[in-house]
């Protein structure tokens, strides 16, 4: 499944959009560790943006930062992750808001307790980014 990303590092005055495939399946057959490939899918992406010369399969882990999943207003929820190196969202995602909060959750949980097994995502970009201008209404 491709999907799109908006990445806005901390600085910069624009956001640059990546799509990536992490997983294969749509979001309402999500596994733990299909939602954990999606998060580190994510942050790799910001990673990428922020350090382009870096190894592109160097560790990620499931920790430092805040997420929250939101309604989008054309349908759909987006999840929205924020750290001090900037931020990055992704989607939108056909699943309720609450079913995919709950399937973050775990997957985080089962990722601190060692129970999802904790390697490199499968993410890759599948177009170079795409320049848009940072506002509100569009990094969501």
């Amino acid at each position: 499944m491709e999907f799109p990303v908006d990445i806005w590092l901390r600085g910069d005055n624009h956001a640059t959009t990546e799509l990536i495939a992490p997983v294969v399946r749509e979001p309402q057959a999500w596994t733990d560790s299909d939602v954990a490939d999606v998060l580190i899918g994510m942050l790799r992406a910001i990673d990428r943006a922020s350090h382009p010369d870096a190894a592109a399969d160097r560790f990620i882990g499931l920790r430092g930062f805040s997420w929250i999943v939101n309604p989008f207003e054309s349908g759909g929820v987006v999840i929205a992750i924020e750290m001090t190196l900037g931020a990055v969202i992704a989607g939108p995602f056909d699943v309720p808001e609450s079913v995919l909060t709950g399937m973050i959750q775990k997957a985080i949980e089962k990722w601190k307790s060692g129970e999802v097994e904790k390697r490199k995502s499968k993410s890759e970009v599948t177009k170079s980014e795409v320049g848009k201008s940072k506002s509100s209404a569009q990094v969501h």
